[in-house]
Formats: C-alpha cells, structure tokens, sequence
C-alpha cells in the first residue's frame, strides 16, 4: 500500500521566479530515476512567500530517498538546487521531514 508523504521546504525569495522556471523543464534523466526510485504521483507546490509544499506516494519513503541517493543525476540536481532553499544545512532532499497526516478523505 502507497504512503501518502508531504513536507515544507522554503524557497528564498530572490530565487522564487527561477525555482519555478527550472522545474518546468526538468531534466528527463532526474524524472526517470525518481520515476524508477519509487517516487510516484510527486508534486510540487510553491505559495508567494516562498513556501514551497511537496507532495508524494511511495511504498517506502525512505528507501525512494535511499534509491535517489545512490543516482548520479540526483547528485547534479541537488547541488543546483541547493542555493534556491533558504535554512537550510545540505541538499535539498535532506531537508525533507514528512509532516504527520491526521486526516484523509478516500
């Protein structure tokens, strides 16, 4: 059974309109290894001061983050990411903790 996994990061606001218009050609490679790593209906969304809600399913959050880990691409796309997110302390991906989900409507 898929988890459902959301979490926060924050976007600085001097990098807000470039984060958008990187994720809107993301690189085939990256899509394909999180597509493969076990990332499944994954999306992003960012609020105008830069809160930036991710969204995903996965039978295994941990092991989709593991599997990530050991990508090249993944490597890549973290290190250009990483200037975009403010407090902050590595890639963005560590930044990742899964908020609690208290209610569902199925």
């Amino acid at each position: 059974m898929r988890r459902r996994v959301c979490f926060l990061l924050k976007v600085r606001e001097d990098k807000r309109a470039e984060y958008t218009e990187r994720h809107a050609e993301v690189w085939p490679d990256m899509l394909a290894a999180l597509r493969d790593t076990g990332w499944h209906n994954y999306s992003l969304f960012l609020r105008d001061d830069g809160l930036l809600v991710g969204y995903l399913e996965t039978d295994d959050f941990q092991a989709a983050l593991d599997g990530m880990a050991r990508t090249e691409v993944n490597a890549r796309w973290q290190a250009a990411m990483a200037p975009y997110f403010e407090d902050l302390d590595g890639n963005p991906d560590e930044g990742m903790r899964p908020l609690t989900e208290v209610f569902h409507l199925d």
